[in-house]
């Protein structure tokens, strides 16, 4: 674009460019090194590389590959249903299983390419990134405290079950002298009345 074609905007926008540069130290460029310049920024959600370029690659690695875990059992449980279940039914499938197999294969695929892209879009990878950076931050208990606590939690669990069992029988007692059972507890006992 010429600079008479140029709209007054645009070249006022290339004057701030150059201004910026300017007010830079000159120590930067006496170095005799070639200056840094970043890339433009894309927008949110645009991506310079193909379909299989992985965004953001190297962060949030074991949240991301959690979530492929999961959605691949998804994945390999629907094209077993698939096979398994559904080819029985439909009598052109139960008399040709190779399509039938071929259908399943071809879910599992469709399936594989939607959970690169599902873990990959920018705003699903940036959610599991600052996820694992979170689960970072957390403070796990030494293997002595989990014990510990562990053994806590079952002793206390066993005193309770104690407890509501002693408080069951003396309420099965207590309504069966009043009446309302006509069974004590632990059977026996008949009924009140020596009947």
């Amino acid at each position: 674009m010429s600079a008479a074609t140029q709209k007054p905007d645009e070249n006022a926008m290339a004057d701030d460019e150059r201004d910026e540069r300017d007010d830079r130290p000159e120590s930067d460029n006496d170095s005799g090194k070639e200056p840094e310049y970043r890339a433009p920024a894309t927008k949110a959600g645009a991506t310079d590389a193909g379909f299989f370029h992985i965004y953001k690659s190297g962060q949030g690695y074991w949240t991301r590959m959690g979530t492929v875990a999961g959605a691949a059992l998804v994945a390999i449980f629907t094209t077993m249903f698939i096979y398994n279940d559904l080819r029985p039914r439909i009598p052109y499938l139960r008399d040709n299983p190779q399509v039938a197999l071929g259908i399943a294969l071809g879910v599992l695929a469709l399936c594989a390419l939607g959970i690169f892209w599902f873990v990959n879009r920018p705003r699903t990878a940036d959610f599991l990134i600052a996820t694992d950076s979170e689960m970072k931050k957390v403070n796990w208990t030494s293997r002595k405290e989990l014990i510990g606590s562990t053994k806590v939690v079952i002793v206390f669990m066993f005193l309770i079950a104690i407890f509501l069992f002693a408080v069951d029988i003396l309420f099965g007692y207590l309504f069966h002298v009043i009446g309302v059972l006509k069974n004590s507890p632990f059977g026996g006992g008949g009924t009140i009345g020596g009947g």
